[in-house]
């Protein structure tokens, strides 16, 4: 994406405020993640990055940890360039589609994972260079299970299948997809033992963007009283039955005793009151089910306001 500087002037022509970099923008062309979008794809890539982590302990026998840093959607031509010129780009075809996945991650940290593989300390590589063949192969083994891990994680979101093609050196020479194409790009920090390194992720957004669905459904205007009423149609509340009251005096309270009786001014024949928060709402007459009581409604009270 090209970038314009502005240098600010005062009225003198003398440079005032620090200079400002504008990145332009092509709006025929958007490369930013809808925000719920993004919100998914974070949690799939966090979710990824927890079992890369625990396949790598298992593979290197060394204790690792894998973060997910940030998610992004970015042109390749731009991914491309944010890459160092010297590193290892894991290419892998999804599906039928021209654009590859690509797994990126210093040559010296993958030399250093199959250091501890065959049983030695682990050092770092003194400089970057390419894979002999029997380390190639076991970087190999490495992407297979993460691709494994990957197509766990996104589930529904990774429709096509997925597999390990060629391994790149250069990330100026690997074309994994077309300048124009959006990618949606996963960057990570990778700790294996006491050493930590940077990875990134980048998978076709053509692959991705068509599960996730329409960004931000707007629903239709709903009045307030009607939302109001459908969300306290779920608010649990005390439901009773009573008689009616009956005055009686505090002397007659404080000399109850066992086995007095107290008079209640309720016709046997008249139903209860079904009451919530002090209020009767029903009549409702005795009755059970199974062994436990109950009442059976015969009478509602409007309660429109």
């Amino acid at each position: 994406m090209p970038v314009v500087t502005v240098q600010e002037h005062n009225s003198t022509g003398v440079p005032g405020k620090p200079a400002r970099t504008v990145e332009v923008y092509d709006f025929s062309r958007p490369t930013t993640l809808a925000r719920d979008h993004a919100r998914v794809l974070e949690l799939a890539f966090e979710t990824f990055a927890r079992q890369w982590g625990t396949q790598l302990t298992a593979q290197v026998r060394v204790i690792s940890q894998v973060t997910c840093e940030q998610v992004l959607m970015r042109g390749y031509d731009e991914y491309a360039a944010s890459l160092p010129a010297t590193t290892t780009m894991v290419l892998c075809s999804v599906g039928s589609l021209e654009a590859q996945a690509v797994i990126q991650f210093p040559s010296a940290a993958a030399l250093s994972w199959v250091t501890h593989m065959l049983g030695g300390t682990g050092l770092p590589a003194p400089s970057e260079r390419p894979f002999t063949q029997i380390e190639q192969a076991l970087v190999r083994r490495l992407m297979d299970d993460a691709l494994e891990d990957l197509r766990y994680s996104l589930g529904a979101l990774l429709t096509l299948p997925i597999a390990v093609g060629t391994i790149q050196y250069n990330s100026q020479f690997a074309q994994a997809a077309a300048t124009a194409d959006l990618m949606i790009v996963a960057s990570f920090t990778i700790r294996v033992g006491e050493s930590t390194t940077t990875a990134t992720l980048a998978l076709p957004a053509e692959a991705l963007l068509p599960q996730l669905g329409e960004p931000g459904p707007v629903l239709p205007p709903t009045p307030a009283a009607e939302l109001l009423r459908a969300q306290l149609g779920w608010v649990p509340v005390d439901v009773s039955v009573r008689l009616t009251h009956a005055r009686v005096k505090p002397s007659a309270i404080l000399a109850l005793a066992v086995g007095d009786v107290l008079a209640l001014p309720h016709p046997t024949h008249r139903p209860l009151d079904l009451v919530v928060d002090g209020r009767p709402l029903a009549r409702a007459a005795v009755g059970s089910t199974g062994s436990r009581l109950a009442c059976i409604i015969i009478d509602t009270e409007d309660t429109t306001p």
